[in-house]
Order: C-alpha cells, then sequence, then structure tokens
C-alpha cells in the first residue's frame, strides 16, 4: 500500500468505492500477532501469541478478561485494543449494575462494531486499527465472534486474526468436525496446534503464549505461564509419539 491523493482523509471515496484509511486499519490488524478462537458445544478458548519489541521488555497483553462470562483476544495495535477493553467492562458492569444479570454477548460485540462503525464516519476521527474475538458463554449457550476496523462483526466456530492466521485457519478448517465434540484440553491443544501453524518453524514458548477458557459451569479465567508450559509438554509429547 502507498499514500495516493484519497488517503488523506477516512470519509474521502476513491473512484473505485474504496476508503483507503479502513483498508489501512485492516492491514495494521493483518500486521498483529495472531489470536485464534475455537469453541465446542460446551467450552470456548482463545489462544494468542504475545510479541516482545525486544529483549528487555516485556510481553504486550493480548487476551482480557471483561467478566465473569467474557472475554476478548486483539491483534493489531495494542493500545486501541485496551481502549476497547475498557469500554466492554464498563458496559458489562453497568449492565449487571442497573439489570442485575450478565451483557448478552451478541450486544456487546453490535456496540464495539458501532463504536468502530462511528470513526469511520467522522473526518474528525481514524479508524481503530484493531481486531478483536471475542468469546463468552450466556443464556443462548457458548459464543465467539470477531470485529472488524469497517465496523463489520461476525459470528464463528473457529477464527483466527493477525499475521500469518491463513495457516492457522487451514488448520481450524480441517479439524472444524473434531473441535465440535472436543473437551476443553483437547480444545485447548487444537487451540496450541493452529498457532503453531501460523509460527512455522519457530517453537511456541509459555512467555509467549496466553490461553483463555470460558464455558458452561467455567467462568472465564486466563491460563498462567506454568499451566502453559504444561499444555506445551503435552503437546510435544503427542508429536514425538506420533513421529
Amino acid at each position: 500500500m502507498f499514500r495516493n491523493q484519497y488517503d488523506t482523509d477516512v470519509t474521502t471515496w476513491s473512484p473505485q468505492g474504496r476508503l483507503f484509511q479502513i483498508e489501512y486499519a485492516m492491514e495494521a490488524v493483518k500486521q498483529g500477532a495472531c489470536s485464534v478462537g475455537l469453541k465446542s458445544s460446551t467450552h470456548a478458548v482463545l489462544v494468542a501469541l504475545r510479541r516482545v519489541d525486544n529483549t528487555l521488555a516485556t510481553h504486550q497483553p493480548k487476551v482480557f478478561k471483561l467478566d465473569d462470562h467474557i472475554g476478548m483476544a486483539s491483534s493489531g495495535i495494542a493500545a486501541d485494543g485496551r481502549m476497547l477493553c475498557k469500554y466492554m467492562r464498563n458496559e458489562c458492569l453497568n449492565h449487571r449494575y442497573v439489570f442485575e444479570s450478565p451483557l448478552v454477548i451478541g450486544r456487546l460485540v453490535r456496540q464495539v462494531a458501532d463504536r468502530a462503525q462511528a470513526a469511520t464516519q467522522r473526518s474528525w476521527k481514524r479508524p481503530l486499527g484493531v481486531g478483536l474475538l471475542v468469546a463468552g458463554q450466556d443464556a443462548s449457550g457458548v459464543k465467539l465472534y470477531s470485529t472488524c476496523p469497517s465496523g463489520n462483526y461476525y459470528e464463528h466456530k473457529a477464527a483466527a486474526i493477525g499475521a500469518r492466521s491463513q495457516a492457522a485457519r487451514t488448520y481450524l478448517e480441517r479439524n472444524l468436525e473434531a473441535m465440535e465434540s472436543s473437551s476443553m484440553d483437547e480444545l485447548i491443544q487444537h487451540g496450541l496446534k493452529s498457532l503453531q501453524a501460523s509460527v512455522g518453524e519457530d517453537k511456541l514458548k509459555a512467555a509467549s503464549v496466553s490461553i483463555a477458557v470460558v464455558g458452561k459451569d467455567t467462568p472465564f479465567f486466563i491460563l498462567d505461564d506454568a499451566a502453559v508450559e504444561a499444555y506445551l509438554g503435552a503437546q510435544e509429547a503427542a508429536e514425538e509419539m506420533e513421529q
């Protein structure tokens, strides 16, 4: 992509009917670290790759708890993701305070998508350069959604966003039927394998991977490094046995 006379403003259309600044924001999501979401009939799992700019810095958080029944993973500009995380937490908190019940996941995702879309219609704003995977459990079952800087949102059985996410999506597509009846542990292993596909020959490490789980009778929680290391060790052992 390159600068042209139609990308100086988010509200300026090109002759081909394109809004370049929105496309640039979507490209920022594609260049972010990969995040994977998948679900079965009882659980949803978020697995995200945490990058670090240099060896003297800590990893940027990629997975966030929003409420007891819902959480999110992000890819793209981390600061935009933190801003949306704060907004979504406030919405969940306000809904619990007013209605004394958890916020419906689809409604929250729609509100976030509307917020992203509003930034594409105002010349004094810029599109949000972050994509989200939102997973949770509500009265209608286990849910998994993705959002886009354009304001679109989608419900998924499995999804991957970020850099090299096509390789992760290919793995998810090939194993979709198996995941529908998977247990929580099996679902986490599928998530790690799909994330491994996105990094190629590099090995996943506990310090660079975030895993979160939510499901029926399972409040949203993020695994600590020791638990992540155990799942990575089990995956390596299984691969060695297959060889």
